[in-house]
């Protein structure tokens, strides 16, 4: 058997190394990745502000996956379904179980103006540049604006305008420059309830951010430093910094693979999607959860790190499973959470179930020091390479411990 997994970030190498774990060594687990220099984005933050080099988190996704999982660098240039191979630009590859883990694209492009006129924490690059953009920033008004919906790592965000404030504050310009958040949702994270909508709020406001939500972007004017919001007068800024539109890869609807929104639709449980033995985990997906942001909208499951790392795990296992002749048990039960850096070393976090009837089931932590800790040893972990991440579970957590109520494999 070959199980092919097409990207390798999170959620790609979690499906391989718990395959790896699972199966013989005769079954044949193969990454495609066009970038093998894994760069891990949680840390993007820490790198706008500072804290981190971009060579402190990134590292050759060889070192992060387990011994016998072949990882080859290319271009996917098309998905072949009918006769289940897969296209890239080295060779014409033959699977019998495939992954999907392409995640979702950035966009800038798709406002007017944007690309030109916003820096942004959403790539490595665009993390290094802005944190010497914000030393040429003495006073004036620093717009955090999230452009369009969906997007990944919905906390995001809002950690970064509080980081960013949490930065002016640091270097003695907190009095002579605003952080302002703007959002087309109607609350922070709608989709998590009210109750973690109001809790965020509250964080921002304590950390002087000043919050404006139903901000629909429309166009940049560069030349004039102006942000056009639909229904909304213009608004001016000084440092413009954009969560940029995402877009699904194109391969998934020229495969027949998507839905109508772009994103491949799967089942919530299993992460199957409607071709035999074709799963799709993490950002590339579409997944309803119960509940609706507005009357005529449902509700989708957010596309975040957490939730790629729990499906890859189950999706591995039922592949497993299958091959090893015995019926698949493992299902995806919604759980997930969201750490929120807040400055001064301090982090919150909200967790729940996000499959809970009739809506999702949120709940939030108290802000304090343990939780940015504990952002800061999974980052180390993460990026470990793979011996030496098995050893720290070994010694530190033992077998079958969760970090961030995750479970972790040995």
């Amino acid at each position: 058997m070959r199980i092919v997994i097409l990207g390798a970030g999170i959620g790609g190498q979690v499906v391989a190394n718990e395959l790896r774990r699972l199966l013989p060594g005769e079954h044949r687990v193969t990454v495609v990745e066009r970038n093998v220099r894994h760069a891990f984005a949680p840390s993007f933050l820490w790198v706008m502000t500072g804290d981190r080099q971009p060579q402190q988190i990134t590292r050759d996704v060889r070192e992060l996956v387990r011994p016998g999982v072949e990882v080859l660098q290319g271009d996917i240039r098309a998905i072949d379904t009918a006769n289940r191979r897969v296209e890239f630009d080295r060779e014409s590859l033959a699977y019998d179980y495939l992954v999907i883990a392409l995640g979702a694209e950035l966009a800038p492009d798709a406002i007017p103006g944007l690309a030109a006129g916003a820096h942004t924490f959403y790539t490595l690059e665009g993390a290094t540049r802005l944190r010497t953009a914000l030393n040429d920033v003495t006073g004036g008004s620093v717009a955090v604006v999230v452009s369009a919906l969906p997007y990944k790592c919905p906390g995001a965000p809002h950690e970064g305008a509080m980081l960013l404030a949490d930065f002016f504050r640091r270097h003695g310009r907190g009095n002579t420059v605003s952080v302002h958040l703007f959002t087309p949702e109607p609350q922070p994270m709608p989709v998590a309830g009210p109750a973690l909508g109001d809790a965020v709020k509250q964080m921002l406001d304590q950390r002087g951010v000043a919050f404006h939500p139903s901000h629909k972007l429309a166009a940049v004017r560069t030349e004039t430093r102006e942000l056009l919001f639909d229904g909304k007068r213009p608004v001016n800024y000084d440092l413009l910094v954009a969560i940029p539109p995402h877009h699904p890869p194109a391969l998934a609807r020229e495969a027949g693979l998507a839905n109508e929104s772009g994103w491949i639709a799967v089942d919530a449980q299993t992460l199957a999607t409607k071709y035999e033995h074709v799963f799709a985990i993490g950002d590339v997906t579409t997944v309803p959860i119960p509940g609706r942001w507005k009357p005529d909208v449902p509700l989708m499951l957010p596309k975040a790190g957490v939730f790629a790392h729990a499906q890859a795990r189950v999706v591995a296992r039922r592949i497993a499973a299958e091959v090893k002749g015995t019926a698949p048990t493992d299902r995806f039960c919604g759980d997930g959470f969201c750490m929120l850096e807040a400055g001064e070393e301090l982090a919150g976090v909200a967790f729940g179930d996000f499959f809970h009837e009739p809506s999702p089931d949120v709940r939030v932590k108290s802000v304090g020091r343990a939780w940015h800790l504990g952002k800061v040893l999974f980052e180390r972990w993460w990026l470990s390479p793979w011996g030496v991440r098995r050893s720290i579970l070994k010694s530190a957590l033992g077998v079958g411990s969760r970090i961030y109520g995750v479970p972790v494999s040995l």
